[in-house]
Order: C-alpha cells, then sequence, then structure tokens
C-alpha cells in the first residue's frame, strides 16, 4: 500500500466542513483518498488530533457496530461523543427538528444520524450548520461501503476492474455499494429475486459516475451474478422496519442464500463478505462465515477505520 501523499490530504482537505449523506456526495478521487487515509490509519502510520471535538449521536435504529464505531473513532482522533437517544430527548417529545438540529449545532462539531426515511436525514443537513454524517437511512449506507472497499482493498490492493457480486435484498446496502463501486471501477452484480432490485434510479446514477469501464448490473441469477467474481456479498433479508414481511421474503428469496456452492463459481481467490449482523442458514450459510474466504469481521473493524477518515476529513484535522 503507497503511503498517502500531499496530493491525497490535499483532496481530503475538500471535505471539510461538508456533509455525508450519500456515497454520492464524494467524487472518484474523494473516495480512494479516504480509503488510503483509512488505511494509513488502520496501520498506525497516522495519528491525527483534532482536539476536544463533539460528535453527537442520533440514532432512532437500533445499532452495534455503527454506534460503537463512530464512538471509538471520535475517541481515537482525541474527541468526545455524546449519544442524542431521540426517546431521551426532547425530539421524543415533538419538538421540530429543525429546532434540535440548529440548537445541537451550538453545542456539537459533527452529526451522525441514523433514521429510516432519507428525507429526514436531508433535513438535518439542511437545518445544521455543522457536518451531517449518514449512519443508515432506508436509501444508503455510505459509510458501510467504505468500510466494505477499504476491505477489498486490503486484500486485492487496486480495485480497478475487480467484480463484487451482491445477493440480495436490492437495499440501502446495495444502493451505497453500487454508487461507491462505480466511483472505485469496480464492476458491482446484483442478484434479487423479481419485485426486490434496486431502483432504477439507483442503478442509472450509479452508471453514471462509473469510472475505468466499471459497470453495474442487475440480474435475478445469483449463478450468473458470482460467477468469476473477487468478493461475494450479502445482507439480511428484512431490514430493520420490514419484520413483518419475514416469511414473505424467506419464501421469495428462496435460492439465494450465499452458501459453498455460489462460492464455487466465483474466482478461486474470491472473499465473502457480510455487514452484519447475520442469519445463518437464510442469507449465508455457517460454513461461510467462519471460512478462510471470509473477511466478515475485517469489516466490522474497518467501519472504525473508515469513519475515523471521514471524521477527520471533514472536521478539519489534516
Amino acid at each position: 500500500m503507497a503511503e498517502i501523499t500531499h496530493g491525497v490530504a490535499a483532496v481530503l482537505s475538500d471535505l471539510k466542513n461538508r456533509d455525508f449523506l450519500s456515497s454520492s456526495d464524494l467524487n472518484s478521487e474523494e473516495t480512494k483518498a479516504l480509503l488510503a487515509l483509512a488505511f494509513q490509519l488502520k496501520q498506525g502510520h497516522r495519528r491525527i488530533d483534532l482536539g476536544n471535538r463533539v460528535l453527537g449521536l442520533i440514532f432512532t435504529k437500533a445499532s452495534t457496530r455503527t454506534r460503537v464505531s463512530f464512538q471509538v473513532a471520535m475517541t481515537r482522533l482525541g474527541g468526545q461523543t455524546v449519544d442524542l437517544n431521540p426517546q431521551l430527548t426532547q425530539l421524543g417529545r415533538g419538538e421540530p427538528l429543525e429546532d434540535t438540529a440548529r440548537v445541537l449545532s451550538r453545542f456539537c462539531d459533527v452529526l451522525a444520524v441514523r433514521t429510516y426515511a432519507h428525507k429526514e436525514l436531508e433535513s438535518y443537513a439542511y437545518w445544521a450548520s455543522i457536518p451531517v454524517l449518514n449512519a443508515l437511512t432506508d436509501f444508503e449506507h455510505p459509510c458501510q461501503a467504505l468500510a466494505d472497499y477499504l476491505t477489498m482493498r486490503e486484500v486485492f490492493d487496486d480495485l480497478e476492474g475487480r467484480t463484487l457480486a451482491y445477493i440480495g435484498d436490492g437495499n440501502n446496502v446495495a444502493n451505497s455499494l453500487m454508487i461507491c463501486g462505480a466511483l472505485l471501477g469496480v464492476n458491482v452484480r446484483v442478484a434479487s429475486p423479481k419485485g426486490f432490485e434496486p431502483m432504477p434510479e439507483v442503478i442509472k446514477k450509479a452508471n453514471a459516475l462509473s469510472i475505468a469501464g466499471a459497470t453495474i448490473e442487475v440480474t435475478n441469477d445469483p449463478i450468473k451474478a458470482v460467477n468469476g467474481a473477487d468478493a461475494l456479498y450479502t445482507d439480511v433479508w428484512a431490514s430493520m422496519g420490514q419484520e413483518q414481511e419475514q416469511a414473505h421474503r424467506q419464501k421469495a428469496f428462496s435460492g439465494f442464500c450465499l452458501n459453498e456452492d455460489l462460492l464455487g463459481n466465483a474466482s478461486p481467490e474470491a472473499i465473502v463478505m457480510h455487514c452484519l449482523p447475520a442469519h445463518r442458514g437464510e442469507e449465508i450459510s455457517a460454513e461461510l462465515i467462519g471460512c478462510t474466504a471470509s473477511r466478515i469481521f475485517d469489516q466490522a473493524e474497518n467501519r472504525l477505520h473508515a469513519q475515523q477518515a471521514l471524521l477527520a476529513a471533514v472536521l478539519g484535522g489534516l
């Protein structure tokens, strides 16, 4: 891995005070630079001290990896985190979002918001005078995608021309994987059952943003998607808020379990990925989670390093 250069630092300096609501909020150069910085931080080759900056977490949805990784990332940067559980703040009693965003902008230096509706995240960004980061919405999960491609970069070094096959629901994770992958020159194939494909507008956007001839493909055939792929990826079939659809989705997704048979159709050096939490025997076999090709727990760790790089960039710590 190449050392981070002054040019990369200059690229990242342009992210100061910017929101990160979608993978498309970064261009190709910025995305690559963030991954380079994240790797440097992970290897201990770079230390950044932001002083006593404060990150506010507004999480409407449950979280383990996102919450903890943001907290630890901010601590490693010399900052602090304030957990702003909506049920324990005036938001839970009906205070307007715009008032909360403006007040928190006087107390905090950056906000990470995890919620259902993407429009709610956009409202925070509109009313806040500090950077707002997408910690997951029903539309995108861009911080997850950064960690995922950092994981692939560690294994394959050069990402351009590599192929990631995503098997499952065309959800928020799939959306960010397509957009971020396009910006990095990664071919992304998504295999979903009929009626569960990603939204056409996201596919169109990803193709428009692609570099180095990268392609974005959607199919209903998992075997076609994984053929020769370098990374096989899956996610739960029913995301948070869709629990009532679980039985219906289990039937619809029959044949879309990421297992040894699918892995056998991929590249011999292919890695296995999952953003967790995982339902063993449902969207992924138990054998693949612990197999030698699995990089699932590297992915989880890389949430910390990717978000540390992102926080350092938007807070001007370079």
